[in-house]
């Protein structure tokens, strides 16, 4: 048995609309295959808003924590932190 494959990783990331440049933030258990969920316009949220980039994303162990990150994101502190984090990022993409 693998003890680094126990535990469930939890994902909260941030997508980003080559469309219209909003951003969508969001939690999942498999990164991989929510992605392609929201870019085969499967996911209500960002339906018609594709195609879109995933541009973040952050590893939690524990979907409550991961979940509590995704709402702070959502915030307006939360907004500031990721604009800083990804100020380089964000002033290549103009």
């Amino acid at each position: 048995m693998n003890p680094v494959r126990e535990n469930k990783t939890w994902y909260t990331y941030l997508l980003q609309s080559k469309k219209d440049k909003h951003w969508y933030t969001g939690c999942t258990a498999d990164l991989r295959k929510r992605f392609k969920e929201h870019n085969d316009n499967l996911v209500t949220s960002t339906k018609g808003r594709g195609p879109l980039n995933l541009i973040y994303y952050e590893a939690c162990f524990d979907k409550n924590d991961a979940f509590a990150r995704e709402r702070y994101l959502k915030s307006g502190m939360g907004k500031r932190y990721l604009k800083n984090r990804l100020k380089r990022f964000l002033s290549l993409t103009r």
